[in-house]
């Protein structure tokens, strides 16, 4: 180590970890030596880079002359071209500070003073964990200052709100904010997605629904992505919600996902902020659903023995189900967005649903309802985003849809309807036409009226829609399920020409 100790360059502390300093003159953790000995290791065996790719990047390194030399390493690795102190001369002879550090002969010195490879892996992770230590020093000084400056604007819950959003960015990424992305690991990444739906069953891109003819349409629930489930009261938009929650919990299987990591590989961990229905009444209907005893026997308690044996066992099948109710009345954004990160990071998370969107609060008053709104589905697309899942969010129409001959909805009819459409990737409406017609019954001296709405309601019985009338990755169109209202429960439909297996799949 003799020899690299006469390259110091400007400020660069080779003793380790005492000497680099903060702006305020506090001591940032770092190690020099272990930079200098993995780069060292690197140029003398390419092998060591796969090692130590998946743990740092360039990022990561102290002194930023290393973590270029690092990068470009990195990029004539990955290009399967030698990277040596003769190859990476002539990408970096050029760069002021390795001129201070003797140039390219500091390249030669690194490799002369390298490491055993088989200690890469320890060193790296070194480098990684000062790096986080550096990160958090950053953060606390930031906390710090905004808290010692008396702001209207911004109020300390908020401030509690931001760190903690920051600090699960941390955790999860290890490092504060990821700026700019190349291209190419865009590109990577939307190969790495479309090989998945690949290779899995039914090509679904996305989380399946469980419903078939609706994976077909969407390519599953895709990540990311804000979905709005809207709907007229009635119309079965709660029971959908929690049908599609519990297909997707009640799937759950954890393993080796394609790009290695661990998660789940079918089915997933949901998330399911009530702020309409307590929790128990939202577990009532699922299991409803899944023992098939009507919810409103269950509510009372009349059911028969079989009844009840079917109820309990359906029960306790469900104990196991990784499907997390949150019931808290009036939730401002902030604090679901806060729930969700804490959910993830405690149980993992791969679905969110919210019941329903204009319940959710904002997290300060706004001077339109418009505006409170547009706060609100842009922090849930943000929690999309941010926690990598999708979100499904339940929504009121507006009355004027009882106004028209045809009761269809369409995307006009959304409360607040501007902000909605605009930050949704996909905008579901359901329909049940057997509840309007219900509603037309005649009288029962109207015998011929009579049997043409007997016509009517046998044709239309047990049937409801999806319509999707907003859709960035595909078709919009309508969907055709099943619906047992006894059970509140949705289902594939049977379609004319598919012989036997009953209404639901």
């Amino acid at each position: 180590m003799t020899d690299l100790a006469q390259f110091p360059a400007k400020g660069m502390a080779v003793a380790g970890q005492s000497e680099g300093t903060g702006g305020d003159g506090e001591t940032l953790p770092h190690n020099i030596e272990a930079e200098q000995q993995l780069l060292g290791a690197i140029l003398t065996n390419n092998d060591v880079y796969d090692r130590v790719a998946s743990t740092i990047s360039g990022a990561h390194f102290y002194e930023p002359v290393h973590g270029r030399i690092y990068e470009v390493a990195a990029s004539r690795i990955a290009k399967n071209a030698l990277a040596s102190p003769v190859t990476l001369k002539a990408f970096l002879e050029d760069d002021p500070a390795l001129a201070e550090l003797g140039g390219p002969q500091y390249l030669v010195r690194l490799a002369h003073a390298a490491i055993s490879s088989f200690a890469a892996r320890d060193y790296a992770q070194m480098i990684y964990d000062l790096a986080i230590r550096r990160e958090l020093i950053a953060l606390g000084r930031d906390i710090s200052s905004k808290a010692a400056k008396v702001d209207i604007e911004s109020e300390p819950k908020e401030q509690i709100v931001e760190a903690e959003q920051r600090l699960y960015k941390l955790a999860e990424a290890g490092q504060a904010s990821q700026g700019f992305q190349s291209f190419l690991r865009a590109v990577t990444d939307a190969v790495n997605v479309a090989n998945a739906a690949y290779q899995r069953d039914g090509g679904l891109a996305g989380v399946s629904t469980g419903l078939v003819d609706m994976d077909k349409k969407l390519g599953g629930l895709h990540q990311s992505d804000l979905l709005i489930l809207a709907g007229r009261p009635s119309m079965g938009k709660t029971s959908l919600a929690t049908n599609i929650a519990f297909n997707i919990a009640k799937a759950y299987r954890r393993g080796k996902k394609h790009d290695g990591n661990e998660g789940a590989i079918d089915g997933g961990v949901v998330g399911f902020f009530s702020l309409e229905m307590s929790a128990e009444q939202l577990a009532a209907r699922i299991l409803s659903e899944a023992s098939e005893v009507p919810s409103e026997q269950i509510r009372r308690g009349d059911m028969t023995e079989e009844e009840f044996r079917r109820f309990v066992e359906a029960a306790k099948a469900l104990e196991a189900c990784p499907l997390y109710i949150d019931d808290t009345p009036a939730l401002p954004i902030s604090q679901l967005a806060a729930r969700a990160r804490k959910l993830k990071r405690e149980h993992g998370l791969d679905a969110v649903f919210v019941d329903y969107l204009q319940l959710v609060r904002p997290a300060s008053a706004k001077d339109s309802r418009v505006n409170e709104v547009s706060e609100i589905t842009q922090g849930l697309k943000a929690i999309a985003k941010e926690l990598d899942v999708p979100v499904v969010a339940l929504s009121q129409l507006s009355r004027q849809v009882e106004s028209r001959e045809d009761k269809r909805p369409q995307l006009s009819d959304l409360r607040e309807s501007g902000s909605i459409e605009q930050d949704a990737d996909v905008v579901m409406f359901v329909f049940r036409e057997e509840y309007y017609v219900e509603r037309e019954k005649p009288g029962d001296d109207q015998l011929d009226k009579m049997a043409e709405w007997q016509a009517r309601m046998e044709k239309l019985h047990g049937k409801a829609e999806v319509i999707i009338g907003k859709q960035r990755h595909g078709p919009i169109g309508t969907v055709d399920l099943a619906f047992e209202g006894r059970f509140t429960r949705f289902g594939n439909l049977v379609k004319p020409w598919q012989a036997g297996g009953g209404d639901f799949g």
